[in-house]
This record gives structure tokens, sequence and C-alpha cells, in this order.
């Protein structure tokens, strides 16, 4: 695995281990007031961010698209501004963050969708 699929599926990693990490935190300490930002981590951050990576890896004609380096960075956006975000709108600091950061992840998505839409045979000497 190379180019962004990496990137990707790099990022992906650090999210587990850090989501990981936070909720042992949580289950030792009893407070579970972040638990929503420590799941959005982990979907968002571990599950989202890997299938991306797992998809330009199998889909290297997707991947070689100046757009997949696009859609790393507005994603990876996304993941910094959600999770910070959530945990301050549960505790009821802030909802703008977690707005920017919600905005920002279903742009990525749109990017994906669009990127899976306009790669449908994975490789350019595939047949329609």
């Amino acid at each position: 695995m190379n180019g962004v699929a990496f990137y990707f599926f790099l990022v992906a990693v650090f999210c587990v281990t850090g989501g990981m990490a936070w909720g042992i935190q949580m289950a030792i300490s009893g407070e579970h007031l972040f638990a929503p930002a420590h799941a959005h981590l982990n979907l968002v951050g571990w599950a989202t961010m890997g299938l991306f990576g797992l998809y330009y890896h199998s889909v290297p004609a997707a991947a070689a698209r100046g757009l997949a380096k696009a859609h790393f960075v507005i994603a990876l956006v996304g993941v910094v501004l959600m999770v910070p975000g959530i945990a301050l709108a549960v505790s009821e600091k802030s909802e703008a963050v977690v707005a920017a950061g919600a905005l920002v992840t279903f742009a990525s998505m749109l990017v994906f969708l669009y990127t899976v839409a306009t790669n449908r045979t994975g490789s350019s000497s595939a047949p329609p």
C-alpha cells in the first residue's frame, strides 16, 4: 500500500489507537461524557478513513487522480474538526466546530461518492 491509500490508512490507524486509548480512559475513570466524540473518532476516523484507504488501494486509477489527494485533505480536516467539536458540544461550550466538521465530513463523502461513481471499472483497461 502506498500513495494516498497509505495516508488514509495511516490516519485511520492513528484514530483507532487514540479511540481505544480514550475508551480505556473513560472506562477506568467511569466518566463517559465524551463517549459520542470517542465513537465518532472510531467511526469517522478509523472505519471511514480506513475504508477510503482500502478503496484507493483497490482502485489505483482513482488513487492516481488529483481528486484523491484533495479528498484526503478534506476527510482529514473533517475528522480534526468533528471529534473535538463533538466534545465541545456535549460539554455545552459551542456547536459551531462540530457543525463545521460535519459539513466538511459530508463534503468528503460527496467527493468519495463522485470518485466511486466515476471509477466504475477499477482500472483503465477493464471494459465498462
